[in-house]
C-alpha cells in the first residue's frame, strides 16, 4: 500500500467528489448510525447536496475551499471549508467553518481523517476573521472526540435539515 497524498480540489474532481460525499453520507449516517431519514427526505437531499453540478459550483466558486486526500489516483476523502453558515449569534460570514471533513470507509483508521483536518485548520486560521467553527452530528462522538483534540468546545446546537426531517447538531467553536 502506498501512501495517500494531499492537494487541493480541482473542478474536474466534482464527480469523485460528489461520489465519494454521497457514499459516505449514506455510510456513516443511515448503515452506520441507523438514522431512519424517510426516502422522500433523503433521496432529494442526496441529490442535491452531492450532485457533480452542485459539487462543481462549489469547487469553483470563492465561497469553498477543498482538498482531497489521493491515492494512487483515488479520491480517499475530503474536507471543504468556507464561510461560517452556522446559527450561532456570534457567528460571521467573515468566520471560517469546517463545512465536510469526510473519509471512505475503506480509508478510515490511515490518518486521512486528521491529516486534512490540520490541512484545513491551516486554512482556516489563516483566513478567518474570528473564531473557527464546526457543526457536527450530536451522535458521532469519534468526530467530537477529534474536534476536542484540536481545541474545539460546543457553542450550541442547531437542527440541520435533511430534507423535512431534523438532525440535532452541535455547534463547536474554537477562539
Amino acid at each position: 500500500m502506498t501512501a495517500f497524498a494531499i492537494r487541493p480540489a480541482t473542478p474536474d474532481d466534482a464527480p469523485a467528489l460528489a461520489a465519494l460525499g454521497r457514499a459516505t453520507f449514506i455510510e456513516t449516517f443511515v448503515n452506520g448510525f441507523g438514522i431512519p431519514y424517510p426516502p422522500e427526505d433523503l433521496e432529494p437531499f442526496l441529490d442535491e447536496t452531492f450532485s457533480e453540478a452542485t459539487t462543481r459550483a462549489r469547487l469553483t466558486g470563492p465561497d469553498h475551499h477543498y482538498w482531497v486526500a489521493e491515492r494512487d489516483g483515488e479520491i480517499l476523502g475530503f474536507a471543504n471549508t468556507g464561510r461560517c453558515g452556522l446559527p450561532h449569534p456570534d457567528a460571521r460570514a467573515s468566520h471560517a467553518e469546517l463545512h465536510r471533513l469526510y473519509v471512505s470507509k475503506a480509508a478510515q483508521g490511515l490518518g486521512v481523517g486528521t491529516a486534512l483536518l490540520k490541512i484545513a485548520l491551516e486554512w482556516m486560521e489563516a483566513n478567518s476573521e474570528g473564531p473557527l467553527w464546526i457543526g457536527v452530528w450530536s451522535g458521532n462522538l469519534k468526530a467530537q472526540k477529534l474536534y476536542a483534540a484540536y481545541g474545539f468546545e460546543k457553542a450550541g446546537e442547531y437542527r440541520y435539515p435533511v430534507g423535512a426531517w431534523r438532525d440535532d447538531e452541535f455547534i463547536l467553536r474554537r477562539g
